[in-house]
């Protein structure tokens, strides 16, 4: 990735975890984590092109704004986060992006999904699942994983994963500046830069990581026929005080009602939130 380069060149090595659309594996023992693979909908409605284009050149010019006014504090805040702990500026992570509608033909052979019941089409169309590099700013310790390896993901029950929570408070791994930083949602400012080149959208569900994925039924799979957003109406409506189960009905139910009208609003409340650090961890 050339944009890659450039940060670099800015804020110092960054924390390669893989490529785009790279093999998800399960962390604990390597083993494919398999991903249920739903069908396109024959009915499923088509974007209004123009209404989708006027949307897309908005959240160019708001990301790119963003990031010219945010430019100074992101300096200051790379600066503050070497002095701080050793290690890159930036982390980048593989997270699920928008899937992609495949032929069934395509699909055959692929040991890391899960396809419907009495298998796939081989002429029709599929949601399969894609990856991007979420860009953020390091909150936690270069060596995190090394000095607590029992706060990392090895394997939730099942029956389980719903009522977990995804974030901690007090988590060990992250950095004095890092709590700062996630307090005030600084850490997230990147994210505009994949609004920018199109991974990522102002609003929509927010990209968990790939390991959780195995936990999704096929009907909740939907979530992920949308680009991923920096907001979204779980991050409105309880953000980090929400277990994995209320998040993923926010996100679904967003998927179900999304309209222009509706991400204006979430954005005016994210304003909100952040200024008011609700939910912040």
């Amino acid at each position: 990735m050339p944009q890659a380069k450039v940060i670099s060149e800015v804020f110092g090595d960054v924390v390669p975890l893989g490529e785009q659309n790279a093999t998800v594996r399960h962390d604990a023992d390597h083993r494919f984590v398999k991903i249920h693979v739903i069908p396109v909908s024959p009915t499923e409605a088509r974007f209004r092109v123009a209404a989708e284009a006027a949307y897309r050149v908005f959240e160019i010019v708001f990301a790119s704004v963003g990031l010219i006014v945010a430019l100074p504090l992101m300096l200051a805040t790379a600066i503050v986060i070497r002095l701080d702990s050793p290690g890159p500026v930036l982390f980048f992570h593989i997270r699920p992006a928008r899937s992609v509608r495949v032929r069934g033909r395509d699909l055959e052979g692929r040991t890391d999904l899960i396809p419907p019941p009495g298998g796939y089409d081989r002429d029709a169309l599929y949601y399969a699942p894609s990856y991007f590099k979420l860009i953020k700013f390091r909150t936690m310790y270069r060596d995190a994983q090394a000095r607590f390896p029992e706060c990392y993901y090895s394997a939730y029950a099942r029956e389980n994963f719903r009522s977990t929570f995804a974030h901690t408070q007090n988590d060990p791994r992250v950095t004095r500046v890092g709590r700062v930083l996630r307090k005030l949602s600084v850490d997230e400012l990147p994210n505009l830069w994949s609004v920018v080149v199109g991974d990522m959208r102002l609003v929509g569900p927010r990209p968990e990581a790939t390991e959780v994925l195995q936990y999704y039924t096929p009907e909740e799979m939907i979530k992920f026929t949308i680009k991923p957003g920096i907001t979204g109406l779980a991050q409105v409506s309880g953000r980090k005080l929400l277990n994995w189960g209320d998040t993923l009905a926010l996100d679904l139910e967003y998927v179900r009602t999304r309209s222009v009208a509706l991400d204006m609003k979430i954005i005016l409340l994210t304003i909100k939130r952040v200024m008011t650090m609700h939910g912040a961890l």
